[in-house]
């Protein structure tokens, strides 16, 4: 018969170097049990959930104060977590031996939020331009060993980050208002254009949130085992569930708009949320990491918790312009 812990994964117990005494046996085969289950857990979960319920939701009081009391502080927390964004891309990129010239990025990261909050989407594009510009000519003082793929890979994280983070933004701008406000809201009465980024935000978040508990609870089925082998269609089919209900008391109640809209927004914000996680655990897998970083408990790095949104503001954005307004 073979040997229990052996079995177990562990080393067998009359193996060279296991415990002497029948007492230390059991201590180590205990040890080893929680281990595993531990592992089990991790596995399933994919993250430490009591730590990730805190620093989520710390996060989006902090978004939704911005942007219903002042919104140049969204402004500041949205180009933070560019920043932030940004910086654990280049440190992941370093590990291929891509060295991006992260000071332009940098500074586009910073200049391009603020340009779309400021002039427009106008400004925002050419402050991409003119970011990618200087990626170029930075580049090109530095030396001449992988200019290519630095500065291909410069332009990728200004497009990926900063630029998506820029449509975030261009809601505050959208007001109707003579110049966005640095104070408070005018009269303390929030913009419909800002009220249609905090739904485009509760939708991601319960994308994010009911795809989580169906996957954890009920997944079976990964949709892309090569990519992310956590995320499954039950979990996906929770997402849009849980979607579905927000958009549809969103825009009846939020926005005064007809249920049908809140189902359109629903899916669509599901799919882009999606196809934004999946396109950072590609890069992810590609580099051979597990997260960007450990900077948020529960949740890895600051781009673990942007993924989602990167995709999903600019097709809110769009959308909100195709859409019917009543």
């Amino acid at each position: 018969m073979a040997d229990p812990q052996s079995e177990a994964g562990g080393p067998p117990l009359d193996a060279p170097g296991a415990p002497a005494s029948r007492r230390a046996r059991r201590e180590a085969a205990v040890a080893h049990a929680a281990a595993a289950a531990n592992t089990a857990s991790s596995s399933k979960t994919g993250r430490n959930l009591p730590a990730a319920i805190v620093v989520g939701l710390a996060l989006l009081a902090a978004v939704l104060a911005g942007l219903f009391v002042w919104p140049l502080g969204f402004v500041l927390v949205g180009t933070a977590a560019g920043v932030l964004g940004v910086w654990e891309v280049f440190r992941a990129l370093q590990t291929r031996r891509t060295n991006i010239p992260i000071v332009p990025v940098l500074v586009g990261a910073v200049a391009i939020p603020f340009s779309a909050f400021f002039g427009g989407q106008e400004a925002q594009l050419f402050a991409l331009i003119a970011t990618a510009a200087a990626v170029l000519l930075w580049q090109s003082l530095e030396r001449a060993e992988g200019a290519v793929t630095n500065v291909v890979g410069g332009v990728f994280v200004l497009l990926w980050i900063p630029f998506f983070v820029g449509f975030a933004v261009l809601p505050l701008h959208d007001t109707g208002l003579s110049a966005p406000p640095l104070g408070l809201w005018p009269g303390l009465t929030v913009p419909r254009s800002v009220l249609q980024l905090v739904l485009t935000l509760l939708l991601v978040v319960a994308n994010d949130t009911f795809g989580y508990i169906v996957g954890a609870s009920l997944g079976k089925h990964p949709m892309a085992p090569k990519i992310s082998p956590k995320k499954s269609w039950e979990g996906f089919a929770g997402s849009v569930a849980g979607a579905v209900v927000i958009g549809v008391l969103g825009t009846i109640f939020l926005l005064g708009r007809p249920w049908w809209v809140g189902v359109v927004l629903a899916v669509a914000m599901v799919g882009a949320a999606t196809a934004g996680d999946l396109a950072e655990s590609m890069v992810k897998r590609e580099l051979g990491i597990k997260d960007m970083s450990s900077i948020l408990p529960g949740h890895g790095g600051m781009m673990d918790r942007l993924d989602s949104l990167l995709f999903a503001v600019p097709v809110a954005y769009v959308l909100f312009g195709l859409l019917p307004s009543a």
